[in-house]
């Protein structure tokens, strides 16, 4: 039977050799199915495909993954904003005023409702100077020359701080003058100005943006006439010879008798700027400026604080003083006072020096003179007033409205809205209720009530920094 065994290994092996065939066949067969007509057009396309990727990173190296906004104009050209202005010089000053309405303006259609923060934000700024140079040169021919410039500079400088203000606000990139502190920074933003001399680019006359601002000019911190090389030489005499120099130094000492007018008229005494003093020649009053201005900080606090206020307030004194007196001895400058010894003889020297009678004084000492208030001054003080004094009447009305036109319009303006017989209507504030109901005239009445907000706050606003030298 040794064969059959051999016969029957044989069948087996012929068996799975024919399924092998078979399904080698099946599988011919079926890539035969599979096929089809080559399209000549589509196979050419892919071929020219390969060539052009295989010349490109031949040329350019191998591809690099990029963001999806790779390739396409960068926004700034698609909405291109002047910024920022430049600084105001006595070169630029002409064609300041003279170009104005031939500068760009950037209503909020220029861009898109969505997107596009930083560039909206410089164009806000642009709007805001150029608003706020108009508003200066409109009264160039009654300030003059000199305090127009003191003007468009002062306004120059609130858009830096509004618009520095605005950028570092927002989780953005901070622009890179923001950056900077002090005169760096307007150093920084004088440098980047594309427009620095002011020349119009605009061929028609563009249409005025109001913009709301709190923006008041305060002439007081304008120093008038620039001194020449020749008079900063010579003695201090002979420097101040052509400006006067209007500080309170020494501070009178802090008694029993005014130690309430301390604090009750703190806010209405001087606080001197520096800013407005040469930078040779007037250390002696940049230090006698600072002294002062460091003793109303320490009355802050005393006043604040509430409890043994005239000790508090005649240690600030006193430290004040002693501090003046070295680095008046640095400085070799030998001040007739800080020539004694530290101590009550000291202490009496300064306080029987000081200008006026201690701090007993008018509330008229301290209020400058103001002429020519107008209602239209509320464009820079509603800011101020309307939380305080006015809070009923629709200011923000009155802003929106009369604001955007010159300065001598806007009194007409508002003069019209209060005569509008719906202020009465609402009576939302005491004062037009009482306006209302007992005054013959209304409209004069709240006119009258509203001048004398306005010129209370303009007070304030002229009191806070003072130039020690006109």
């Amino acid at each position: 039977m040794a064969w059959s065994w051999t016969f029957v290994c044989a069948c087996v092996g012929m068996f799975w050799i024919g399924q092998a065939n078979g399904e080698e066949q099946r599988v011919v067969e079926q890539r035969i199915l599979e096929q089809r007509e080559v399209d000549m057009d589509e196979f050419m396309r892919a071929v020219q495909q390969e060539i052009r990727v295989a010349v490109e990173v031949e040329l350019n190296g191998p591809p690099v993954f990029r963001p999806r906004s790779f390739g396409m104009v960068p926004p700034s050209l698609n909405y291109p904003v002047q910024f920022p202005p430049g600084r105001p010089m006595p070169n630029n000053l002409q064609a300041i005023c003279f170009h104005g309405d031939q500068r760009p303006r950037y209503p909020d259609t220029y861009f898109p409702a969505y997107g596009f923060g930083q560039l909206k934000r410089r164009a806000l700024a642009v709007n805001l100077a150029e608003s706020l140079f108009s508003e200066c040169c409109a009264a160039n021919q009654t300030r003059g020359h000199d305090l127009t410039l003191c003007c468009v500079r002062q306004a120059w400088k609130q858009m830096v701080a509004t618009f520095c203000e605005m950028d570092t606000s927002v989780k953005d990139r901070v622009y890179s003058c923001c950056k900077e502190r002090g005169a760096a920074q307007l150093k920084c933003f004088e440098d980047d100005a594309p427009n620095a001399s002011y020349l119009p680019t605009e061929e028609l006359p563009v249409s005025p943006i109001p913009v709301e601002s709190s923006f008041f000019f305060n002439p007081n911190t304008c120093l008038r006439s620039p001194l020449t090389p020749h008079s900063l030489r010579g003695t201090i005499q002979q420097r101040t010879s052509s400006h006067n120099v209007s500080i309170s130094f020494p501070p009178a000492r802090p008694m029993a008798d005014d130690i309430e007018s301390v604090c009750i008229h703190r806010k209405l005494r001087p606080f001197y700027d520096l800013q407005c003093l040469p930078r040779k020649g007037y250390g002696w009053l940049v230090r006698q400026t600072k002294a002062v201005n460091r003793v109303e900080r320490g009355f802050k606090q005393c006043c604040k604080s509430k409890q043994e206020v005239l000790e508090c307030a005649d240690g600030k004194w006193r430290e004040e003083m002693d501090r003046f007196c070295r680095e008046d001895k640095e400085r070799n400058m030998k001040y007739h006072c800080c020539e004694m010894e530290e101590g009550q003889e000291r202490y009496e020297c300064f306080h029987s020096n000081a200008p006026g009678a201690g701090y007993n004084v008018e509330l008229s000492t301290y209020t400058p003179t103001l002429q020519n208030v107008s209602l239209g001054q509320i464009c820079e003080t509603h800011k101020l007033i309307k939380k305080k004094l006015l809070a009923g009447l629709p200011i923000q009305n009155f802003v929106k409205q009369c604001c955007h036109l010159s300065s001598n319009q806007r009194t007409t303006c508002i003069q019209q809205k209060i005569m509008n017989k719906g202020i009465c209507s609402t009576r939302r504030a005491p004062f037009i209720t009482k306006c209302c109901t007992t005054s013959v005239d209304s409209s004069q009445c709240i006119s009258k009530i509203l001048t004398n907000a306005i010129s209370k706050q303009i007070r304030i606003h002229l009191r806070m920094k003072k130039c020690p030298l006109s």
